[in-house]
């Protein structure tokens, strides 16, 4: 797989696949937001309307692009499309690695297209609104797991990918 085909998606989600509840994180982990953090950094971010709306602002030191049907909408510091085709074409005119950021529609979408999955699985069950989706591990090789406090940071890849 070409560099040009790669496409990453980074998520932290509970035992239960929970990644929102009403519009937040239903945890509060700073070590998870650092890694998220770090890693995005530079890159495109690729995210629906209510995964923004939940940030408060586009993501600093990042292209920040936001699928949303709604038209005429717009928001201080991102690109605005109407499909996640889109979204990665504009992405990768900047960025080989962009970055779906969520939320679980997008994620869902984005599924069968991502090269790698950068997955922190907080250790709780919560209620929530909006899931990680479900996907077939033996389609992935695991290249980085690391165990701190109640997060399981694993680095998941498909394909060759050299980015």
């Amino acid at each position: 797989m070409s560099a040009a085909a790669a496409l990453a998606m980074i998520a932290a989600m509970s035992r239960n696949r929970v990644i929102g509840a009403q519009g937040a994180l239903p945890w509060h982990e700073p070590e998870d937001m650092r890694f998220f953090r770090t890693t995005t950094l530079g890159h495109a971010v690729i995210m629906g309307r209510k995964t923004f709306a939940s940030l408060g602002r586009a993501l600093p030191k990042r292209r920040n692009i936001v699928i949303t049907r709604q038209a005429g909408w717009a928001a201080e510091g991102c690109e605005v499309v109407s499909d996640l085709a889109q979204a990665i074409s504009l992405a990768r005119t900047s960025d080989a690695l962009p970055f779906i950021t969520g939320g679980g529609e997008i994620y869902a979408l984005a599924l069968p297209l991502a090269t790698r999955i950068y997955l922190t699985t907080v250790d709780v069950e919560v209620p929530g609104d909006a899931h990680f989706p479900e996907f077939d591990e033996s389609q992935w090789r695991e290249t980085e797991r690391r165990v701190s406090g109640r997060l399981l940071f694993r680095t998941l890849e498909r394909g060759t990918l050299r980015t």
